[in-house]
């Protein structure tokens, strides 16, 4: 039996821009220029929870988790790190990594929900992109 093929929430295609691809997942940017916000999505059709993907998986996802939370901190310092794999609106499996300051516009609070989300100009958002990729490729080794 053929597996399906994995695609991306149309979602998520919508909120995000590619920055690179791990070994097992996507790394995206949400286009929010509010908050220094990646998103990690592992390729492979139907997941829903952590634990649909097979022990060595999940593994490597917190591995890569790590690698964009180091990557995030060296492109945008900040306070505190906030890690979240919800779901609740899109369902396909996908961890957000968060930078937050305190005095952000969602400080404390969470970042869910706040307001409306502000794209990232062209300029800025190549600028953010590139960086990212340079910190990934440094935090992957």
């Amino acid at each position: 039996m053929r597996k399906p093929s994995f695609i991306l929430d149309p979602r998520l295609d919508a909120d995000t821009r590619l920055i690179t691809s791990l070994a097992l997942c996507d790394v995206r940017l949400m286009n929010d220029v509010r908050f220094p916000w990646l998103v990690l999505v592992p390729r492979h059709a139907g997941l829903v929870e952590i634990a649909d993907l097979p022990a060595d998986e999940q593994t490597l996802l917190w591995q890569e988790v790590n690698c964009a939370s180091a990557a995030l901190r060296t492109v945008a310092p900040c306070d505190k790190l906030n890690l979240g794999a919800l779901g609740n609106i899109v369902r396909q499996l996908h961890v957000h990594v968060i930078a937050r300051c305190e005095g952000d516009p969602a400080w404390p609070g969470p970042v869910w929900g706040y307001g409306s989300a502000q794209p990232y100009l062209e300029a800025s958002l190549t600028a953010r992109l590139d960086a990212l990729r340079q910190a990934l490729a440094n935090a992957v080794g």
